[in-house]
Order: structure tokens, then sequence, then C-alpha cells
């Protein structure tokens, strides 16, 4: 641990609206990607795993740009929440005009996409666990298990997210939005099922 890492948990701690719920999400997606990087890691480093070893050497190369998007996938919740902020700011409509209540709308929903593509990326993410898990260094499980759970919080997380932000909004792209939460929440604990199902498998539990 550094003094890095305790500046954004004290960011977080702080009174300030970002980074918050959103933002957390992304970043929890990040520990579990570096997790996975690790048991990927432990079944290259031997013979004994060699069926795993395509699955873990394509998360280990890409993991830098997978930590990388989620850091960016924080900053973007963040970013969108303060355009909320700043659309609530705007002066008051006058008679007959819709300038601030557009603005608003336009960016709570912005603000709703932004948690929406950090479960996108979590189910991406549980695809691919699901792939390293049936055949990682057996002795790595219970990370991929630690590692699964962060991937499913990440996607629960971000699902608060996207439902508050739309909760008083009507409309089609409101109707879209949410059955898209809602089936990428259902297609991420699914994926987690079949991940749970594999390491107790194998792990004899």
């Amino acid at each position: 641990m550094n003094e890095g890492y305790l500046e954004i948990l004290n960011s977080i701690s702080s009174s300030n609206p970002t980074p918050g719920g959103g933002s957390v999400a992304a970043l929890t997606l990040a520990h579990a990607h570096s997790l996975s990087v690790m048991v990927s890691r432990l079944t290259v480093n031997s013979e004994k795993w060699i069926d795993g070893h395509t699955v873990a050497n394509n998360l280990i190369s890409q993991s830098e740009n997978n930590i990388s998007r989620c850091i960016t996938l924080a900053i973007k919740d963040s970013r969108a929440f303060d355009g909320v902020m700043e659309a609530y700011r705007l002066p008051k409509d006058e008679e007959g005009s819709h300038v601030r209540n557009n603005a608003i709308r336009k960016a709570t929903i912005n603000a709703a996409e932004a948690p929406l593509d950090t479960m996108k990326f979590s189910v991406e993410f549980m695809h691919s666990l699901s792939n390293l898990s049936k055949a990682c260094n057996a002795n790595a499980l219970t990370d991929l298990a630690s590692a699964a759970e962060l991937g499913l919080s990440a996607c629960k997380m971000a699902e608060f997210n996207v439902r508050i932000n739309i909760e008083h909004l009507s409309g089609d792209d409101i109707d879209s939005l949410k059955t898209g939460s809602q089936n990428l929440l259902e297609e991420c604990n699914q994926v987690m099922s079949e991940i749970t199902q594999v390491y107790t498998n194998r792990l004899g539990w």
C-alpha cells in the first residue's frame, strides 16, 4: 500500500459527491482484473496447468488495457455526475423555455450511461473469468472466486447508479436503459453461478 492508494480512499470518504458509488464500482472491477491476472500468472508459470495457458495468457496480455479502462470508467462516472450538478446550477427556465430542464435530463441520462458501461465491462470480465476457472491453477481457485465476487459486486453497484439516475425520468430512451441494465445484471448473475459451480466442483466443496 502507498500514499497514492490512501489518497484515493480519502477522496472517496470525503463529503464530496464524487467519486461516489459509480466510480467505486469501476475501481472494484479494476481490483477484480488485477486478481484475475495474478491467477493467470500462477497458471502459466506451471506446465501442470497447460490447458489454461491460452486463456491465462490472453488475460495477462490485455491486463494493462483492461485496468486502464476501469480507471477511465471511474473518471467518466465522476465527470458525468459533475455534469448533472452543473446542469442544476443553470438559471431557472423562463416561462416557455426548457433549456435548464433539457440540460438536466441530458446530463442525468449521461450519468446513467456511465455506470451502464461499467456493467457491460463487468459482464465481459465475468465471461473471461468463467473460461479461466475451468483450467486455471487449482491452488489459486479461491483468488479466482474472489475476483468473481468483485466482478459481480461491481456490476451490482453500477446497476444501483443506473437505476437511481433514471428513477424519475420517462421515455423510450429511459426504458432502454432500464431494460439494458436489468439484462446485464441478470447475465452477470448467471455467469457467477457458472463460475461458482466450476470452482466448488474443482475444490470438492
